[in-house]
């Protein structure tokens, strides 16, 4: 149809003529009123916000030569981030002459993962970055994510499994 044509039953409908798929060919347009069409606009992109997964990233430190309890230490506050649903960026420093072996951070980053498999994969394999040495971990379930567990009677239980 052409636009004079469109534009003309627009007015005698008393509506607005919207273009709906500009990328289209030819466009697409629609009759229809204007501050309606704004209006659904708004509702679908608060409600696409809505089911977006705000992700948080736990950055831990460590050092080539960490003490065991340390070590440990460090573990627990990991093993809590993935457990509670973040992500954790686990970074080793190297300092003077610990740079030329880097294989002593490589075997730190495998043992924290092995040590946190049960609850958390690596996301991201340990690489160099300068100085330091990066590797992300990610939990095996989302945050919002619960069992759900059917009683003996047929009901439904929510139940986090954490």
């Amino acid at each position: 149809m052409r636009i004079e044509d469109a534009l003309r039953l627009a007015v005698e409908a008393d509506l607005d003529l919207v273009e709906v798929a500009p990328m289209a060919k030819p466009p697409v347009c629609k009759l229809m009123d204007f501050g309606k069409f704004k209006y659904e606009a708004a509702v679908k992109e608060r409600e696409s916000r809505k089911n977006q997964t705000h992700t948080v990233i736990k950055e831990m430190k460590l050092r080539p030569k960490i003490d065991s309890h340390d070590y440990e230490t460090k573990k627990g506050h990991v093993e809590r981030f993935l457990r509670a649903g973040d992500k954790v960026k686990i970074t080793i420093m190297f300092r003077g002459r610990e740079q030329s072996r880097p294989e002593l951070g490589l075997r730190l980053l495998a043992r924290l993962a092995e040590d946190v498999e049960e609850l958390g994969f690596v996301e991201a394999t340990p690489k160099q970055d300068g100085r330091n040495m990066l590797m992300v971990l990610a939990p095996h379930r989302r945050k919002a994510e619960g069992s759900k567990t059917v009683t003996m009677d047929g009901d439904e239980e929510e139940r986090d499994s954490a």
